[in-house]
C-alpha cells in the first residue's frame, strides 16, 4: 500500500518505523524564500530550522545500504552539507539536469538544476549507472511553483530500486515523485505540509493507483 500524507514532515516521520524506506528521492525547499511570476511560494522555504532534523529522520527511516537523491539549493548548499552529514550520509554522486532554457538570469543564465546521490552505509553499485548530467524535461508547473517533471524523476527511481520496493518523498509538493514510483511499479509514502499542493498531488495519484488519504 501506498500513502499520501498532508502535514509537516517533522511530524510525520517520527511515526514511521526504522529502516522500511528502500529510496528517498525529494526536492526540499531551497531555504531562498521563493515565489514565483504568479506569486505561488514555497512553505518553510524562508528558514533552515526544518533542515538538520528532517534529514535525521530521513536517516533513520532509510534501510542500510540505500540511496538518498537530494535537490538542494545551490547557493545554500553549506547548510544541506551540514545537515546531510551529521545525519550520516555520505555523499556519493551528483546530478546536473541540463536546461535547454534560462529559468533566471543574474550574473549568469541559470541553466540547470543539481541533486546530490547520499548513501546510508554500502549501497550495492547500479548494472547500468545513470550519466550524471542528464537532459531536463520542464513539467510546465502546472500543479507547483518549482514541479520537477515525472520523465526527469523516473530514471532515478528505476536505477536505485526494484519492483515494489518503497520510495518516501518528504517533501512532495505535487507528488511527481510519487506518481513517477506509482507509474513504476513502487510502493510510495509522500508528505507535504502545503494543503494546497498536497491537494494537487493526491488529484494525481487517485486516478493512477490506491492512495491512503491521511491527514
Amino acid at each position: 500500500m501506498s500513502y499520501l500524507f498532508n502535514g509537516d514532515c517533522l511530524d510525520i516521520l517520527p511515526q514511521i518505523p526504522d529502516d522500511i524506506v528502500d529510496f528517498v528521492l525529494t526536492d526540499p525547499p531551497y531555504l531562498v524564500n521563493y515565489r514565483d511570476r504568479s506569486g505561488r511560494s514555497i512553505a518553510n522555504d524562508a528558514n533552515a530550522d526544518w533542515l538538520v532534523p528532517a534529514f535525521a529522520e530521513i536517516y533513520r527511516v532509510l534501510r542500510d545500504d540505500a540511496l538518498c537523491v537530494s535537490f538542494y539549493g545551490w547557493n545554500r548548499v553549506d547548510l544541506f552539507f551540514d545537515a546531510w552529514k551529521r545525519a550520516g550520509f555520505r555523499v556519493v554522486g551528483h546530478l546536473v539536469f541540463a536546461k535547454s532554457y534560462a529559468s533566471k538570469a543574474r550574473f549568469v543564465k541559470y541553466q540547470h538544476e543539481s541533486a546530490y546521490l547520499l548513501a546510508k552505509g554500502s549501497p550495492r553499485l547500479p548494472e547500468q549507472p545513470l550519466p550524471d548530467v542528464v537532459r531536463w524535461t520542464y513539467s510546465g508547473n502546472r500543479h507547483h511553483p518549482t514541479e520537477k517533471s515525472v520523465d526527469c524523476l523516473m530514471p532515478l527511481i528505476e536505477t536505485f530500486t526494484q519492483p515494489h520496493q518503497i520510495v518516501l518523498d518528504p517533501f512532495a509538493g505535487s507528488g511527481s515523485t510519487c506518481v513517477a514510483a506509482d507509474q513504476l511499479d513502487r510502493r510510495y509514502i509522500g508528505i507535504e505540509l502545503d494543503p494546497a499542493w498536497y491537494s494537487a498531488a493526491y488529484a494525481r495519484l487517485s486516478h493512477d493507483a490506491p492512495v491512503t488519504h491521511l491527514d
